[in-house]
């Protein structure tokens, strides 16, 4: 018996996702929504990468993030490659919890927020 993958949620379906939760701070959720808000914002990152992909050479589509993502820019617009890295690597430290460091403030999820809808403007579809 086989099962077939539900679909994956489309890159805007993610960042209307993260707007909602940036769109709910409140103190029963301190802590908790913007590690949440970074991680539907990188998953959006991730899957215009891999729409990209599927679209321009669908055999990198299949590869790690990182590896598609260093071959962007030699396929895509090298300032759009930049923007993506940059932005996917301040979401990537802002998922994960460090004891030592403070989760991401609602204004620097703003300023990723704009980026990764930048980026999904910029990256052909």
């Amino acid at each position: 018996m086989t099962s077939a993958l539900p679909p994956a949620a489309s890159p805007e379906d993610l960042l209307a996702g993260a707007d909602r939760l940036l769109g709910t701070e409140t103190s029963s959720t301190t802590g908790v929504w913007p590690r949440a808000a970074a991680l539907l914002l990188r998953h959006a990152l991730e899957e215009a990468l891999r729409r990209y992909w599927r679209r321009v050479r669908p055999e990198l589509a299949r590869c790690p993030t990182h590896a598609q993502a260093l071959c962007l820019e030699s396929y895509a617009d090298a300032q759009v490659a930049r923007r993506w890295s940059a932005a996917w690597a301040g979401l990537s430290r802002a998922c994960h919890y460090h004891g030592y460091e403070l989760s991401p403030t609602a204004a620097e999820l703003r300023a990723w927020r704009d980026e990764t809808a930048h980026v999904l403007s910029a990256l052909p579809q």
